[in-house]
């Protein structure tokens, strides 16, 4: 028994390792480091083309269950994070080259894995799981797009945050510090008053964007929002979302100052950091004037700038199962954020119940069929719901998991409730996901 992965990113690498620890033979097809696409810098499998982070890391968040379910069943690339893992507070954040080169050495040592680099134009014959990622090659998009015809044409805009060197961060203007002295002191904090964030949103919503061929703001996905495209919205805008200081007090004064871009810490050296939020497509020359307004960043060095680009994902509710397998044409599956699943651990977690399901298929073995009060379950049945008549890219939340039967006062207090109910499940299923 052999499977085909095409794709060695979050989703293509734990579809893969899942696959080959039941015994299935695999072929890894990765079109690196023959060809690359404008996000990916390294040669590494599971590149994190834009932040570092996983997101939260609590039960009481989605995505924090998300983690703690995958981490329970064996996953590979939660092993990895947590053994690559940097201070972030109540947020997994990785250093994201030792993160990639341990999932790239894990998958390539695996006996039952056969990697074969460069680019995939068609699709194999036998089982195949497309894990090809939002940056699917023109050539295989293509051919995708004459076997699933106008479902397949779907698009969003992603976007990715600036580097700094830590050593180029003005600490005179700056402090270490988390929300409400939660956790350690993880984020590099940088204040502005009332008068700089002015001059600052100014700059921002008048700076000029780099060409982007058919960007309209519409088809941003919000939770990669460029902050220009978020200052538009509004003076007031980012003073909500990623410049907002409630929470954190500025050692100097004792008081929230008027607005806060915060720095989280990229490698495990503490050598790199990115602007938490500040996603953009705007031209270099641009990105190092404006951001550079930051009082703390004014002599900043831009290891990295912010790039924009293309994400291609299906249309899955008519396309895809709850196994993410192609209804007319059950030897293809998909994993990855080409499902319409977004964020890392959502598309780590569809490759892996791709990889998990596939190989029980193939060894006569009955489906685990997640149920929707996991929230492994909950994605892939949110994927592939027919009802579904506007799909957009989605997150892991707990308002596409079953309420609780019973009423429980206050929203972190339920969503505790919620995630314990889960991981019961998770304990239950264990013996047998893991055979």
């Amino acid at each position: 028994m052999n499977v085909t992965v095409i794709g060695a990113g979050l989703a293509g690498s734990e579809c893969a390792w899942q696959l080959a620890q039941r015994g299935i033979q695999v072929t890894l097809r990765e079109m690196k480091p023959e060809k690359k696409t404008p996000a990916h810098v390294t040669n590494d499998f599971a590149e994190l083309c834009c932040s570092n982070s996983l997101r939260s890391d609590q039960l009481e968040n989605a995505v924090g269950l998300l983690k703690e379910e995958m981490r329970r069943l064996d996953s590979l690339i939660l092993a990895c994070a947590d053994a690559t893992r940097v201070d972030a507070g109540g947020a997994l954040a990785v250093d994201r080259h030792g993160f990639a080169a341990m999932v790239t050495e894990r998958v390539k040592s695996h006996p039952n894995i056969t990697v074969i680099p460069g680019e995939v134009t068609d699709i194999p014959a036998g089982e195949v799981v497309i894990a090809s990622g939002p940056l699917t090659s023109d050539a295989l998009a293509e051919r995708l797009q004459g076997l699933l015809g106008a479902d397949s044409d779907l698009h969003f805009y992603d976007a990715a945050a600036p580097l700094v060197s830590a050593e180029s961060v003005d600490m005179d203007k700056a402090w270490f510090g988390s929300r409400y002295d939660r956790g350690t002191d993880d984020y590099v904090n940088c204040p502005m008053n009332k008068e700089e964030y002015d001059a600052f949103w100014e700059a921002l919503t008048t700076a000029q964007e780099a060409e982007v061929h058919g960007f309209e703001d519409s088809k941003v996905f919000e939770g990669c929002m460029p902050v220009e495209v978020m200052a538009r919205r509004g003076h007031d805008t980012l003073l909500y979302g990623p410049l907002k200081s409630r929470g954190l007090d500025d050692p100097r004064t004792g008081r929230w100052p008027y607005a806060v871009v915060q720095l989280r810490r990229d490698n495990a050296d503490g050598t790199v950091y990115n602007l938490v939020g500040f996603q953009t497509h705007l031209r270099f020359p641009e990105q190092r004037r404006v951001f550079s307004m930051i009082p703390a960043l004014h002599d900043a060095e831009f290891l990295r700038y912010g790039v924009m680009h293309r994400n291609t994902f299906l249309n899955s509710p008519r396309l895809l199962d709850r196994y993410y397998r192609l209804k007319t044409e059950p030897r293809i599956s998909f994993a990855g954020q080409m499902t319409g699943v977004e964020g890392y651990v959502e598309s780590a977690a569809s490759g892996f119940l791709v990889g998990v399901e596939t190989a029980r298929r193939l060894t006569g073995k009955p489906p685990i069929d997640f149920p929707q009060e996991t929230a492994i379950g909950a994605l892939a049945l949110y994927v592939s719901n027919e009802s579904v008549t506007v799909f957009q890219p989605m997150n892991i939340n707990f308002g596409i998991i079953p309420p609780l039967d019973h009423r429980v006062k206050g929203k972190r207090n339920k969503n505790a409730e919620l995630s314990a109910r889960s991981l019961d499940i998770i304990d239950r299923l264990k013996g047998e996901v893991c055979q």
